[in-house]
């Protein structure tokens, strides 16, 4: 297990947010991206990344701008536990972080397989 304080983890999740394009950045809207050490209870304990809300893709005319933020959320111990080197750490970061803007955007788990963002 790596060790790498909170305040280094979020430096790495905030260096992960700049790497996404800014034509990108400014199609997010109305998300908000958090570090919380473990995941809820109800979530398997192994899991690095969360998306919550409704994808731009399923937003329609009852979806009001006045709604509660989507949250994106970044495990920080899991994440931790499987990587060797706080390097690791940070593409690891980085690659969970487009993983969960990617369901913003509407894109699901199957297509990011597709992909190769698994």
């Amino acid at each position: 297990m790596v060790t790498m304080s909170r305040a280094e983890f979020e430096d790495a999740v905030r260096d992960a947010l700049d790497l996404i394009p800014a034509e990108l950045a400014e199609q997010m809207d109305n998300v908000v991206v958090l570090v919380e050490d473990h995941p809820p209870a109800d979530e398997p304990q192994d899991l690095l990344g969360l998306y919550e809300g409704v994808s731009l893709t399923e937003r329609d005319h009852w979806w009001a701008a006045g709604s509660l933020p989507d949250r994106i959320t970044i495990f920080r111990m899991p994440t931790l536990a499987v990587c060797d080197s706080v390097e690791e750490v940070v593409e690891e970061v980085a690659v969970t972080v487009i993983h969960e803007i990617a369901h913003h955007f509407g894109i699901d788990d199957e297509r990011l397989h597709e992909l190769g963002w698994d």
